[in-house]
């Protein structure tokens, strides 16, 4: 699945199996999104008291194996880790923060724009904002430090971790928690959700999908290769929600999503610059940890807080809008993340070194 044929190809199969998913039950416009998932996920291990957002999403747990079994096989897998583990984790959690303004993270952006969502045009001007901004940073030498080698069994803790999520969604003790009702109680049956993931997981992990990555390659080197497999998720899953009805063209009434731009735009521009500066967006932050990148599985957990901490705190948005204090949230988490962009800004860095400027996508 190499060259552009194949990143078109990926496109494709993610934005067909996006409007699979939601013709099985998954949300409206929610087919695929890595930090609602996440979110869900993070509901659905008590972790947030948000009861319409409680579910073990078996989306994220497959595309976790599917990468890690592929890597296996291609010879990618390599266990690494030590950059900047702790500033990671808190990337991870301003990148959520950000994304749960919006309602989404960049792979939904793109399915509520397919879905006639105008709204998300605001996030993707935001986002590629944040992107602008942390290209700056990179160009002046901005790194994270390099990465070390690991014993490759601490490589195989994350793929383990999501066989155990898998075991507690099928055997459903009581301390897991299930929605009742809202998103978080919409979804395809966990077959149909867990082969879905497998195979964006396999089909990301070798063609390097990355919507971060695709804007990124365009302001720094005018390429276009990874963007043409959001260009094809954008094309399909708009075929896809007209043929299924599910079409709705304009800024209100749309699901799960508010329609105040000035914070649909801020909270992507927060989610890309925070992603730019990790060198990948949620999706292949996952790609990465199941390639044993224990870097980006610090980042999952950080995303994984930052689910959190949105709902406990009231931060993340609703679809009347954004609370105050997620608007405070969102400005405190451009400033911390700004301000690790010139923390870690060394013009004399070589950034040529393997894994110095964190551009993994």
């Amino acid at each position: 699945m190499s060259g552009k044929k194949g990143i078109i190809l990926t496109g494709a199969i993610v934005g067909i199996l996006a409007v699979v998913l939601v013709k099985f039950g998954n949300p409206v416009n929610m087919g695929l999104c890595i930090v609602c998932f996440i979110r869900d996920t993070a509901g659905g291990l008590g972790l947030h008291r948000a009861g319409v957002v409680q579910y073990i999403r078996p989306e994220i747990i497959g595309m976790a194996l599917g990468a890690f079994i592929i890597a296996l096989k291609s010879g990618d897998f390599n266990a690494r880790g030590g950059s900047s583990p702790f500033t990671r984790f808190m990337l991870g959690v301003f990148v959520v923060i950000g994304a749960l303004m919006f309602l989404g993270c960049p792979l939904r952006m793109v399915l509520r724009l397919a879905g006639g969502d105008l709204n998300a045009l605001l996030g993707l001007a935001g986002f590629a904002s944040g992107i602008f901004l942390g290209v700056l940073f990179l160009n002046r030498g901005f790194t994270l430090k390099r990465t070390y080698s690991l014993q490759r069994a601490e490589g195989y803790l994350f793929p383990a971790v999501q066989l155990m999520l898998l075991l507690l969604l099928l055997v459903r003790p009581a301390f897991i928690l299930f929605s009742t009702e809202g998103p978080g109680s919409a979804y395809a049956p966990v077959i149909i959700s867990l082969a879905a993931g497998l195979i964006i997981g396999i089909a990301a992990q070798r063609t390097r999908l990355c919507m971060v990555g695709g804007i990124r390659d365009l302001i720094m080197f005018r390429d276009t290769h990874l963007l043409t497999g959001f260009a094809a998720i954008l094309v399909v899953a708009f075929v896809g929600s007209l043929v299924t009805s599910t079409f709705n063209l304009g800024f209100e009434g749309q699901p799960v999503a508010h329609a105040d731009g000035l914070w649909n735009f801020l909270g992507m521009a927060l989610a890309g610059l925070g992603s730019v500066l990790l060198g990948g967006c949620p999706m292949r932050q996952i790609i990465l940890g199941a390639e044993g990148n224990i870097d980006s599985v610090v980042t999952f957990m950080g995303m994984l807080v930052g689910a959190a901490i949105s709902h406990n705190f009231g931060l993340a948005a609703s679809g009347s809008g954004p609370s105050a204090n997620g608007r405070v949230a969102v400005v405190i988490g451009l400033a911390v993340v700004l301000i690790i962009g010139f923390m870690n800004t060394d013009k004399a860095a070589d950034v040529k070194m393997k894994g110095d400027v964190s551009i993994d996508a």
